[in-house]
């Protein structure tokens, strides 16, 4: 039986199920995102009692939330290249180990340089890890199911902090902010020898059946990886002879705004901006980022469900990114509110639409050309980390001045508008880039 919608063919015969291989790799790299944004959001969890403890002024401060962005953010063209060379099982697996060992020893430290030193680690160890998970999922699944299983690993970095938020916050107030480093670090190594032992490409992979194969590569999957061809710096500067490069960049900038908000100062700002003890901090930290999750599985569901029923790649794929964009502005009318329940509201509101937009990975996966789909991926995400330099940083400097967060939350409803206008003047035809090879 076909089914065929805009100009997608997905192949599965009558009264054959194709298998569900594709979604015990999808599990696992929605752990690994998990585990992933844990380790960036600990420090955040701890800073009100850390840095206290360490004696650290705000734009201390500042500086330690943007340091992981520094790295990581400059790491990910070579890391998208490592995925490239090394695939994802080698290239994924190290780096759950070494920036899990570097957060594990986060909680040994006894000031600003050994912490800040530790961040910029954590940074660069963790480069290839949304390279390899948009290759991950354009190597397993068909086109038709990209935007929801896109969707299905991104909410891990939302779901994540939902679950451990206020059990990190617990163990922060009843144990120490040590013990959070050393829990999440400790659980991010565990799993790093669970991934080299389950993790394989469709190729490679002998629990896939041949009827989940053939589905899969019918339906678009790349199941032979990438293509191998020799590394040119020429073939990396052509990315940026396509609009769709530019407008991707610039709005995996926006969306990355709002969320180092939320990674970042969000829970400083419940304790000293709305005067939430840390416990109660905690209780009303999850709110946005469950909100979020629905948002980023709603993003996706719309996108795939747009494309099913015949609507183009672009409509399908850009639709539910702008309308998150021009949502997520709204997060400035936090300050016009003193009403703590309504500004979580208004908050939870918009990065619940943040989360909406958070489908880019999918536009990625569809864009990318075959040979730099980890270099691709690097190269957008270091687009978007450069808002995990810059937001902090001002963020905190804006804090220094004003005492206050009303102009941090402007800016960040700003740069929201920003990314809907370039995804909708500047993105064009969301189609693969095809390279000149001489």
């Amino acid at each position: 039986m076909f089914h065929e919608k805009a100009g997608l063919k997905t192949i599965a015969p009558a009264g054959v199920r194709p298998g569900k291989t594709r979604y015990l790799m999808l599990f696992l790299i929605f752990f690994a995102t998990v585990i992933n944004y844990v380790d960036r959001t600990n420090l955040a969890v701890v800073a009100p009692i850390l840095s206290e403890d360490l004696g650290l002024d705000r734009i201390q401060m500042g500086l330690l939330f943007s340091a992981f962005a520094w790295t990581y953010a400059f790491a990910n063209l070579p890391g998208g290249f490592i995925v490239d060379r090394l695939g994802s099982r080698v290239a994924y697996g190290w780096s759950l180990f070494l920036w899990s060992a570097a957060t594990f020893v986060q909680g040994a430290v006894s000031g600003f340089a050994a912490l800040f030193g530790l961040r910029l680690l954590v940074g660069a160890a963790e480069a290839p890890a949304f390279p390899s998970n948009n290759r991950v999922v354009t190597m397993w699944f068909p086109k038709s199911e990209r935007g929801s299983a896109t969707s299905f690993y991104v909410v891990g970095q939302y779901i994540g902090t939902a679950m451990f938020t206020p059990l990190l916050f617990w163990v922060a107030v009843t144990y120490g902010w040590r013990e959070v480093f050393y829990l999440t670090g400790g659980l991010g190594i565990i799993f790093a020898f669970i991934w080299f032992k389950v993790y394989r490409d469709p190729k490679e992979c002998k629990r896939v059946s041949k009827e989940e194969l053939r589905y899969i590569e019918e339906g678009g999957a790349l199941t032979g990886g990438v293509q191998q061809a020799d590394f040119k710096w020429s073939l990396v500067w052509q990315l940026f002879e396509h609009r769709q490069i530019w407008a991707i960049c610039i709005g995996k900038f926006a969306i990355s705004s709002t969320l180092f908000f939320f990674l970042t100062w969000f829970p400083t700002y419940l304790v000293e901006e709305r005067g939430m003890t840390m416990l109660k901090a905690g209780f009303f930290a999850v709110m946005p980022y469950i909100a979020a999750s629905v948002g980023v599985l709603l993003g996706g569901y719309w996108s795939d469900t747009l494309l099913k029923r015949g609507y183009s790649m672009s409509v399908a794929r850009k639709l539910p990114i702008v309308t998150g964009f021009v949502f997520a502005s709204t997060i400035f009318l936090a300050n016009f509110t003193e009403s703590n329940l309504v500004a979580i509201s208004i908050l939870s509101f918009a990065f619940f639409a943040q989360g909406v937009s958070s489908m880019s990975w999918a536009i990625i996966s569809e864009v990318a050309p075959k040979e730099l789909i980890g270099v691709t991926g690097g190269v957008c995400n270091f687009a978007g980390n450069l808002a995990g330099i810059i937001m902090p940083i001002t963020i905190g400097f804006i804090l220094a001045y004003t005492g206050s967060f009303s102009w941090a939350l402007g800016l960040v409803g700003i740069a929201a508008i920003t990314g809907a206008l370039s995804y909708t003047f500047l993105l064009g035809p969301v189609k693969r880039i095809e390279l000149r090879h001489e």
